[in-house]
C-alpha cells in the first residue's frame, strides 16, 4: 500500500478533521518522536548498572501498579510463557530487584514482588511516563480513553502479525 498522496479530509459540523491517510501519517511521523523521548527517559543511577531491557519495564510496571503477584499470573498479562517469566524473575532477584517468597495462604505458590530497596528508583524511572500519560488522558472521557487504549493495543497487535 502506498501512503503517498493520500491527504483526503473529511469535514462534519464541527469543521474539518483528519481522514485515515492523514491521520496514519501523522501516527508514522509522531512515533519516532515518542520512541525516542520514551529511550531518554534517564534510568536511575542505582538502576544503571544492572542491564534492564525494555522487557523488564513491563515486568516492573506490573508489579509496581498491581502489586505482588505469582509468576503464572505475570505470565499471563505479559503474554508470555510461565518459562520466560521464570527466567525474567530468576535474573532479577539476582540483581536484588525482585523478591520471591511464599504465599502464606498457599505455600505451594510463589508471590513475586519488587524489593523495598529498589521501589522508590523503579518509581521514578516509571513516574514520568506516567506523568506524562496522566495528562494526555485526563481531559478525555472514559469512553475515549477506553478507544484509544484499545487504539493502541489493535496497532500493536497487527504490528505482532505482520511481523510473523
Amino acid at each position: 500500500m502506498s501512503i503517498e498522496g493520500r491527504s483526503h479530509r473529511k469535514t462534519n459540523r464541527e469543521g474539518p478533521e483528519p481522514g485515515v491517510d492523514e491521520a496514519i501519517r501523522a501516527l508514522l511521523l509522531l512515533m519516532p518522536r515518542m520512541v525516542g523521548r520514551a529511550k531518554r527517559i534517564r534510568v536511575p543511577e542505582e538502576l544503571q548498572s544492572l542491564a534492564l531491557a525494555p522487557r523488564h519495564l513491563s515486568l516492573l510496571s506490573y508489579l509496581l501498579f498491581d502489586g505482588p503477584m505469582t509468576v503464572k499470573d505475570l505470565a499471563a498479562r505479559l503474554e508470555v510463557a510461565p518459562t520466560t517469566v521464570s527466567l525474567m524473575v530468576s535474573e532479577l532477584s539476582r540483581k536484588d530487584i525482585l523478591e520471591r517468597r511464599e504465599d502464606e495462604s498457599d505455600r505451594r505458590r510463589r508471590i513475586v514482588s519488587i524489593t523495598d530497596s529498589k521501589r522508590p528508583s523503579i518509581d521514578s524511572w516509571l513516574a514520568r511516563g506516567a506523568r506524562a500519560w496522566r495528562q494526555a488522558l485526563h481531559p478525555l472521557a472514559p469512553e475515549q480513553r477506553q478507544m484509544f487504549v484499545q487504539t493502541l493495543q489493535a496497532y500493536e497487535a497487527a504490528m505482532a502479525y505482520e511481523g510473523d
